[in-house]
């Protein structure tokens, strides 16, 4: 999901990633990637966002993108669609949610519990391992290839969404509806004060503190511990944390600009 800086008409992420880190599959323009996450782009191809916060686990999403480089290229000589690897990102995060919700119930007659708990642990690693491989690497291959798309960028926002709620639906039979529904309405507010800023002429926010990817990893501890709760108190509380962290950066830097035109915002 690779960020990028908007401009003011193209507010198209991450997190992934997002996340929040990813890059949509950006239009010409460049339309800004997706929110939160070390690496994800997300189905659109825009290059890395100048307004990243470097916060949280996004500041290794260069790395990760760089170990990627092979499967990216492989993906290239094979012709794969970009908006292929968003919807393979958001089915990754259906999953991981299903084995979050269902697996140790599955497992638990056949198997003891600490090899219950390993397996579904280690079944939503890899499968929110992979969402966030599918955020990063939709964005870049859509910029490797040429096929940065606006309509690219906005199946990457709506991606990334899906992939931040039905990853969190996991919780869905094992904590209180209300505490589910406050997290996944909490985790979706750093994506829209990002695309608010990008909107307004300012660059693209990514990152933490509790961005796409730190998300993943304390769904992951949810998986290992059971603490469904204080994991849910966590996301929810850490992702208005980072709302605000960025509301308050775009605010300083959206004052020292000129106006943006009625037409660039939106106003009519």
């Amino acid at each position: 999901m690779n960020g990028s800086s908007a401009s003011p008409g193209s507010a198209g992420i991450a997190e992934s990633a997002g996340s929040d880190g990813s890059a949509g599959h950006t239009g010409p323009s460049g339309s800004p990637g997706s929110p939160d996450s070390p690496g994800s782009s997300g189905s659109s191809g825009s290059s890395g966002s100048s307004g990243s916060s470097g916060l949280g686990l996004y500041a290794l999403k260069p790395w990760y993108a760089r170990k990627l480089s092979g499967v990216r290229g492989a993906l290239a000589r094979r012709e794969v669609s970009p908006d292929t690897l968003t919807v393979a990102g958001v089915a990754c995060a259906a999953g991981a949610a299903a084995a979050l919700a269902w697996l140790p119930d599955l497992l638990r007659p056949q198997s003891p519990t600490l090899v219950t708990t390993l397996l579904t642990t280690l079944t939503v690693t890899v499968l929110l391992a992979a969402r966030l491989a599918f955020a990063n690497l939709d964005g870049a291959l859509a910029r490797d290839t040429g096929r940065t798309t606006r309509r690219g960028a906005l199946l990457n926002e709506l991606g990334d969404r899906a992939a931040d709620l039905v990853m969190l639906a996991g919780f869905l039979p094992l904590a209180p509806l209300w505490l589910v529904a406050t997290a996944a309405l909490a985790a979706t507010l750093p994506s829209w004060v990002s695309l608010a800023g990008a909107a307004a002429g300012a660059g693209r926010l990514n990152g933490g503190p509790v961005g796409k990817t730190e998300r993943c990893a304390l769904v992951i501890v949810a998986a290992a511990t059971g603490w469904w709760t204080p994991i849910l108190v966590a996301v929810a509380a850490g992702s208005v944390l980072t709302a605000v962290t960025r509301g308050v950066r775009l605010w300083r830097e959206l004052g020292g600009k000129a106006p943006a035109a009625r037409g660039e915002l939106g106003i009519r």
